[in-house]
């Protein structure tokens, strides 16, 4: 007898957002998750005195590594083997030390964008996502940016959706810091551009309409067969 098997909701969700970009002509890479300081945090900007730094945010190893807090750990080792116009998405799982509950979960997972190039305006960025979202949830979705604050970012911005009616902030967005792209070895008066990162658990519930992130590991296939 065969039983038939079918994809978690978020592997089929992940494979459609990696479709879009691909299409938008952006390739894709998957890093450690296993990662070191460099790469999760001082490449990044993200000062030695940050709160996501700290034990209640990340895992550190004994060994002095860490789980990777964001899969943005990949922008510079994306660069270490590739040269400009540099266009990839790096989807993967991420883990922050916090508790659990109906929308937050240790583990998770999390896709980051990122474009290096002579000229790239922040015109581009919104473009992009603008059109990710449309693919996504519909053409009828309404797209804004507000101002926000990521070390790693210059100008920053957050996005908010509005699909079904409400408005949800569904990720975080901007321009790519001149010190970062130092850290990659480029000149920030020659090259710049954009960076983003979406939490795809987030995203996958707005679809949905999922009440409880931690559903996805429940291994409930009451839960799983609906997808």
């Amino acid at each position: 007898m065969q039983i038939k098997g079918n994809l978690h909701p978020i592997t089929q969700f992940l494979r459609s957002t990696v479709k879009v970009f691909e299409d938008l002509g952006f390739d894709v890479y998957e890093g450690p998750e296993v990662d070191n300081a460099w790469y999760n945090f001082d490449s990044l900007n993200v000062p030695a005195d940050h709160p996501s730094r700290d034990m209640q945010d990340t895992f550190w190893l004994t060994d002095g590594r860490l789980l990777r807090t964001q899969t943005s750990n990949c922008q510079i080792r994306y660069v270490e083997t590739h040269e400009p116009p540099i266009k990839a998405v790096f989807p993967g799982q991420v883990f922050r030390n916090e508790a659990t509950d109906a929308k937050h979960e240790v583990a998770f997972y999390q896709m980051e964008g990122l474009y290096i190039d002579k000229n790239v305006k922040i015109g581009q960025l919104f473009w992009t996502l603008e059109t990710f979202f449309k693919k996504i949830y519909g053409d009828d979705v309404k797209v804004r940016f507000k101002p926000s604050y990521f070390p790693f970012t210059e100008p920053s911005f957050e996005a908010d959706v509005r699909y079904q009616g409400s408005w949800y902030e569904l990720l975080g967005a901007g321009m790519v810091h001149p010190t970062v792209i130092t850290n990659m070895n480029l000149d920030p008066e020659e090259y710049s551009g954009f960076a983003f990162g979406m939490g795809i658990d987030r995203l996958v519930i707005l679809k949905h309409k999922i009440e409880d992130i931690r559903n996805f590991r429940s291994g409930d296939l009451r839960f799983l067969k609906q997808f």
